[in-house]
């Protein structure tokens, strides 16, 4: 299978994050792993970061770390989103076991 470059990386981790359904989630390690065959690449870090630069535009809400904190800098924004959309909380965090998604 063809390698992604890397703005084709970013284009599909941002299909990817448009994909995940209302009142779900995905962490961004789940995204790497989905997206690691086609890409080579398997990095939930790099995934953070594409986020981080280019998540506005998509439902950046929708992806939270793997024990289920949600964004940086954007925890009051996410929470009232995802308690919008039906998201189950444990505290200050996504249940993941109840909310996670996998395309």
């Amino acid at each position: 299978m063809a390698r992604v470059t890397p703005q084709e990386y970013v284009e599909e981790v941002l299909s990817l994050v448009e994909r995940i359904p209302e009142g779900h989630v995905m962490s961004y390690g789940a995204i790497a792993d989905a997206l690691a065959d086609a890409s080579g690449r398997n990095s939930a870090r790099q995934v953070g970061t594409i986020m981080a630069r280019h998540g506005g535009g998509v439902p950046w809400h929708r992806v939270v770390n793997s024990s289920g904190r949600m964004p940086p800098g954007h925890e009051q924004e996410a929470r009232e989103r995802l308690l919008s959309e039906g998201v189950p909380l444990k505290g200050e965090h996504v249940d993941m076991a109840r909310a996670s998604w996998r395309p």
